[in-house]
């Protein structure tokens, strides 16, 4: 058996150690509005239920380990006492891992990760529509566990409203586990699907992706690409030079046809398929075949 002191190694490994073994956790896709009415979109994955009467949730905003920064979330919370705590089924994961990248302040979550707002009904932060439960809480304290880089911040949250989607119901009005396809958090870039298992998604942790937002129309409202498809696009940096997309064009006979036939839903799922393998950039060469906007 390994034995780990934690007083004797780095904050970092103890973290990597702690993240793998506790798990799989429920993650939190958290909303939150500041003083001025700017909104904050942000997941986090040291999180649960602790009580039913009152109903109380607790999440943990962690410093920083590489500067001790402390995230939007919390300053939200401080400021205005509410957010919105969203959970996160298999359909959105991609997009929920986009809003965890470090944008600005004044950069909206909501948009880069293409989540669509809508109102609460008593707190002043929106709630993500796409998610299939939507709590509105009040933050009842906040309680600070340390001083040091990657020191947790636990917001401790009364459930004011929550909204369940039907579509996850049962027939006796129930949530059903396999039609809610929750995901939860493990260590690295693992997460758990209640459904079929473990699968990876590469976290977003020093890159800026361009955000669903920037993506060409026809790629937005694609018949075809889903809400993942979407958000593993919009976690690129750049798209690729027009020289590695002629490149991949002329070396691909099947993406020529599809090209000269001019079927937009047939490009899309041949891009899909790519994605499906993990070839980002591929699917990127395919669709940039068809598109003349730049980016």
């Amino acid at each position: 058996m390994k034995t780990l002191d934690a007083k004797s190694i780095s904050a970092r490994e103890l973290y990597s150690y702690l993240s793998g073994a506790v798990s799989p956790r429920p993650i939190a896709l958290v909303s939150s509005i500041d003083a001025k009415g700017v909104v904050n979109l942000a997941p986090f994955s040291f999180f649960n239920m602790f009580s039913a009467q009152p109903p109380t949730i607790i999440f943990s905003c962690v410093d920083s380990l590489r500067d001790g920064s402390s995230k939007d979330t919390l300053y939200n919370a401080m400021d205005t006492k509410e957010l919105v705590v969203n959970l996160v089924n298999y359909p959105m994961v991609e997009q929920t891992s986009l809003a965890s990248t470090a944008y600005p302040k004044d950069i909206n979550e909501f948009e880069k990760a293409g989540f669509t707002p809508i109102d609460s009904l008593v707190v002043k932060a929106p709630r993500v529509a796409e998610s299939p439960v939507q709590l509105e809480c009040k933050v009842e304290d906040i309680i600070k566990l340390g001083d040091s880089n990657g020191a947790g911040n636990l917001v401790v949250c009364r459930v004011l409203q929550m909204h369940i989607s039907t579509k996850v119901l049962d027939e006796s009005g129930v949530i059903d586990p396999y039609k809610l396809d929750i995901v939860s958090r493990l260590g690295g870039n693992w997460y758990g699907r209640s459904r079929e298992g473990l699968f990876e998604v590469a976290k977003p942790i020093t890159t800026l992706g361009i955000g669903i937002d920037a993506l060409p129309e026809v790629i937005r409202n694609s018949e075809v690409l889903t809400g993942n498809d979407l958000g593993k696009l919009g976690n690129v940096e750049q798209l690729p030079k027009t020289e590695d997309v002629e490149n991949y064009i002329a070396q691909n006979n099947v993406l020529q046809e599809i090209l000269n036939n001019d079927d937009i839903n047939e490009l899309h799922r041949f891009a899909q398929a790519l994605l499906q393998e993990g070839k980002v950039e591929a699917a990127w060469c395919a669709l940039l075949g068809k598109i003349k906007e730049t980016i």
